[in-house]
């Protein structure tokens, strides 16, 4: 099987080690052979990187516009074939594979016309003969570490800002996922851009990590995973010789709340789309279901009725509503919650059962459990996986205190049909992103992208916002 190798200074280089990339919905099925990168190839690339820099940060904007669009363009006329791929690697449905690549695409577009719309200032100084100029240049190499749940997306989310706005990319995509992310880089690599601009180190955290963290040429980090490692990266970059810039998503527990007056449908399909599509795997599902007493009953049992309609199985087999979990260590981990749940005493009102299908993979029931309390475990600790609990309130004031309720921050959500209480909500919901009679996993990709707490940490991604990250602000004085 041919060895899909990284990408370092505009070549290929062969692999001196390699994993298989394998198929959740099918362990037998072999996606690719991936290169795992040295510690030597990650310091090769952050020096392609650099050398690339000078020139391409002073590039023609339009230059820079052209290759972004004919980035988009290769993917969306691709992305049946990329989507197919993405669910294979990943896990997702098919659909919601094809749905991921379309933004990729997408996002590269929109940042291809940012390119050209960087602006600066002019300012009257308060000297008299003296002008002022505010202008923005890029801030230099920047370091990529991005998750295994959307392999396409945030990398394109990622990417497309730093070569928009004149930055050197080195990424290392998540090892359980790197089909994806060499597929992107391959497109990429024949967009027009120059040799070093754009380097790929596919491999471990463990192994290449530190020196993407660490290495005194890189500029800026900018890191989407788990809490843990977002705290080191974060660390790294405040403790290094030369402080970087950072740039961290890390997580939610997001609630979504129910109250009486919510039309039920919508209530009961935000639920279900939030909390367990995509098994789950989304740092935006809504798994915290806030639902006030007058309609918990018929919540629930609405819920449930949803539930066992969804189809659990194979992420190409057409009428697949939820695939498999990505691998046996978060399927573990779902099912060690799900346990954890009964023990602290919440009913398990339906799922949370290991499934068998055709072939051998990673399936679960979606689980929902009723009757929790605010201090139990799979209310407070994000499970990443199709498990949703719910709290039972008394009313408006207290379902917004169980809302905010959490360390995390990232997203939040509320089904009404209460212009007051949807206006209140949006204004003191603790999250960076609010949804009214929405899921909370939906988001666009033209405005900013981003939470507050132990979710996010620095400047917006996505949308114009992505311009504070990658760029730098630098202000001149001249005698006139």
């Amino acid at each position: 099987m041919t060895v899909h190798q990284n990408l370092i200074g505009g070549d290929w280089i062969p692999a001196g080690n390699a994993a298989p990339d394998i198929n959740p919905s099918d362990v037998s099925d072999v996606v690719g052979e991936y290169a795992r990168a040295s510690r030597a190839e990650a310091n090769a690339a952050i020096a392609a990187a650099k050398a690339a820099f000078p020139a391409f940060s002073r590039s023609n904007p339009h230059d820079r516009y052209e290759a972004l669009m004919r980035i988009s363009t290769e993917i969306l006329a691709r992305k049946e074939e990329l989507g197919r791929l993405l669910a294979r690697e990943e896990g997702k449905t098919l659909g919601d594979g094809i749905g991921e690549v379309t933004r990729a695409g997408q996002v590269f577009g929109y940042f291809a016309g940012e390119a050209v719309r960087v602006a600066g200032e002019k300012f009257a100084s308060t000297r008299t003969g003296i002008e002022v100029d505010v202008t923005r240049e890029p801030v230099g190499v920047v370091a990529m570490i991005t998750p295994w749940n959307f392999p396409i997306a945030i990398p394109a989310w990622k990417i497309a800002p730093a070569l928009a706005y004149g930055n050197c990319v080195v990424i290392k995509p998540a090892d359980l996922v790197p089909g994806c992310a060499w597929a992107l880089a391959d497109i990429i690599s024949r967009s027009g851009l120059p040799k070093g601009v754009f380097n790929l180190v596919m491999g471990r955290g463990s192994e290449i990590g530190d020196v993407l963290l660490n290495h005194d040429d890189v500029a800026a980090i900018s890191f989407t995973g788990s809490v843990a490692t977002g705290r080191k990266v974060a660390q790294a970059a405040v403790m290094a010789p030369v402080m970087k810039k950072v740039q961290l998503e890390m997580g939610g527990k997001s609630p979504l709340v129910v109250l009486d007056d919510a039309d039920l449908a919508v209530a009961v399909e935000a639920a279900s789309n939030g909390a367990f599509y995509q098994t789950g795997q989304r740092c935006t599902a809504g798994t915290r279901l806030v639902v006030t007493q007058g309609i918990h009953d018929r919540f629930v049992e609405g819920l449930v009725a949803r539930m066992k309609q969804l189809v659990v199985d194979d992420a190409l087999k057409p009428g697949t509503s939820i695939g498999p979990v990505v691998d046996q260590n978060q399927l573990d981990q779902d099912l060690r919650y799900i346990a954890i749940g009964q023990k602290e005493g919440a009913k398990l009102a339906w799922g949370g059962e290991r499934l068998n299908r055709d072939k051998q993979g990673f399936y679960l029931q979606p689980a929902l459990f009723t009757e929790c309390s605010t201090d139990m475990q799979i209310v407070r600790e994000e499970i990443f996986g199709p498990v949703a609990a719910v709290i039972r309130v008394k009313d408006y004031d207290e379902a917004l205190g169980v809302a905010n309720d959490t360390t995390f921050g990232l997203s939040s959500g509320i089904c009404t049909t209460s212009l007051k209480h949807a206006t209140h909500f949006k204004r003191n919901s603790d999250a960076g992103m609010v949804n009214v009679n929405l899921p909370t996993a939906g988001v666009d990709y033209h405005v900013p992208f981003g939470g507050r707490k132990g979710s996010s940490y620095g400047p917006r991604e996505q949308g114009h916002y992505a311009i504070e990250f990658y760029t730098t602000v630098k202000t001149s004085y001249t005698q006139a």
